[in-house]
């Protein structure tokens, strides 16, 4: 396995730093995220060490993706949350602040549960043909 030593996330898959351990096998660990934005919010990482999505190798990316809703499954039997985000933050920028992939799973649990993503949508900035010069820009790196 790939590990980077000065990566919070491999210390805590190499047993250096404490977690709440919610599931682990060959691949993936799960663990409580030590600020709790709701009541179960989880992480879930590969062990192997991958700074983002970018970098992430598609079998990785699969084995992670796959352990998603067995987690949040887990999460809506123990507490009952009336929904659940799943969220991936990518860069600093986008708001990453350990440089290890993770998804973190947050239950919620109604207006003003400590949680909220906002965002304004730009759809009357674009027409049909931005759309499909967009998809067609995305599409054809996706080819390459």
């Amino acid at each position: 396995m790939s590990h980077s030593e000065d990566c919070l996330f491999c210390k805590i898959v190499n047993g250096e730093i404490p977690s709440a351990k919610v599931y682990e096998d060959d691949y993936v660990y799960a663990f409580l995220d030590i600020s709790q934005v709701t009541k179960g919010h989880t992480l879930i990482i590969p062990k192997d060490h991958f700074k983002d999505i970018y970098e992430t190798p598609s079998d990785v990316a699969a084995q992670l993706f796959n352990r998603v809703p067995i987690v949040a499954k887990a999460i809506k039997e123990a507490y009952q949350p009336i929904g659940l985000n799943v969220l991936n933050n990518n860069e600093e920028p986008a708001g990453q602040s350990v440089f290890h992939i993770h998804i973190h799973l947050i239950p919620r649990y109604g207006k003003g549960d400590g949680f909220g993503a906002v965002w304004k949508t730009n759809s009357d900035d674009y027409t049909k043909e931005d759309l499909q010069k967009i998809a067609s820009d995305i599409t054809n790196q996706i080819n390459t």
